[in-house]
């Protein structure tokens, strides 16, 4: 890049108002999010993205737009990251539910095998209207996420820039440098693997606030009837790295009566993520003081948990702004 280009690509890249610059990063982290499934890929990936736009600057020619050009390298980036690595996914996915009745504890699968949950507070957007907020909390469900990831790369690109960031087949080609055709082609094939999005559908929108009341007066009290009695009859209980889930009441309450029991004592501090209702479970560190356990994602539905995914890695607490300790 020439001292011109790269003069005028820090009064760009260093002249955009904070408020501009979050919204493109944001924007950028929701897509590569939804391209990976993690979001300590996600955040790298944004990284990489703002550093190769800044070096590539002389090639931008400034006929599309800033974000379409981002998005186009951000593409690029995630691809070659999906290169190395296997897709991720859910325990749902990879094998039947577990009899808690004397299940044997599997050995953990590395983190690189999981859909892992990304914190609200990365994506919100209050400036957005009602319509397009529902849009991004149901794109960024765990179980869609999770769809998104049995996609190819670029079938994944073309269902997230043509219906969660609602770019029209002309804007979508320009981003992956391909044709129209080929991108309505690859949309078909997409939607018939992945679940439409619904903007009509309010039933999986933020619990309510008694029902969350409850759950962290239980789940402290380690009071397991009291617990159970929120779930819905068909709850789904998973607890990544492990691969095993549970599914039904009854089998959940087993399971926290057995080996669940070693969360007795811990404590529950509330957060957000994938457009649900959240919290990170700190458990007793047998001096005193409270250690990171997991990162648990409720789903929830009338009124009832249909959905507890507990996510046992420590290192995403740091990315959800909570400390190393209590």
């Amino acid at each position: 890049m020439t001292l011109e280009r790269e003069t005028e690509a820090d009064a760009i890249f260093g002249g955009l108002e904070r408020a501009e610059y979050q919204r493109l990063t944001r924007e950028l982290a929701g897509y590569c999010y939804r391209m990976l499934g993690s979001p300590l890929d996600a955040e790298d990936a944004v990284q990489d993205t703002m550093l190769r736009a800044w070096r590539e600057f002389g090639r931008f020619e400034g006929r599309s737009s800033l974000t379409t050009w981002l998005h186009r390298i951000a593409t690029n980036v995630c691809i070659d990251m999906l290169r190395k690595r296997g897709r991720r996914t859910m325990p749902m996915e990879l094998q039947p539910p577990t009899r808690a009745e004397g299940a044997q504890i599997p050995p953990p699968l590395t983190e690189r095998t999981w859909v892992l949950p990304i914190p609200d507070a990365m994506l919100a957007d209050g400036t957005a209207d009602p319509a397009e907020q529902v849009v991004s909390r149901e794109t960024v469900r765990l179980a869609f996420v999770a769809a998104l990831q049995r996609l190819t790369p670029r079938q994944r690109a073309v269902l997230i820039l043509r219906d969660v960031l609602q770019l029209s087949a002309a804007e979508t080609a320009e981003v992956l440098g391909t044709t129209v055709a080929s991108v309505n082609s690859a949309l078909q094939r997409a939607r018939a693997t992945v679940p439409s999005i619904d903007e009509d559908d309010q039933a999986a929108g933020g619990a309510d606030t008694a029902l969350l009341e409850k759950y962290v007066a239980a789940f402290e009290a380690y009071d397991v009837p009291r617990l159970t009695a929120l779930l819905r009859s068909d709850a789904v209980n998973s607890m990544p790295p492990l691969s095993l889930w549970l599914l039904g009441q009854d089998e959940i309450r087993v399971w926290m009566l057995g080996p669940g029991s070693e969360c007795r004592g811990s404590r529950l501090l509330p957060t957000a993520a994938n457009g649900c209702a959240a919290f990170a479970q700190y458990r007793p560190d047998g001096r005193g003081g409270y250690q990171p356990w997991a990162i648990q994602v409720l789903e929830t539905e009338g009124g009832l948990i249909t959905g507890l995914h507990c996510y046992v890695f420590p290192e995403l607490f740091t990315y959800f702004g909570f400390p190393g300790a209590l």
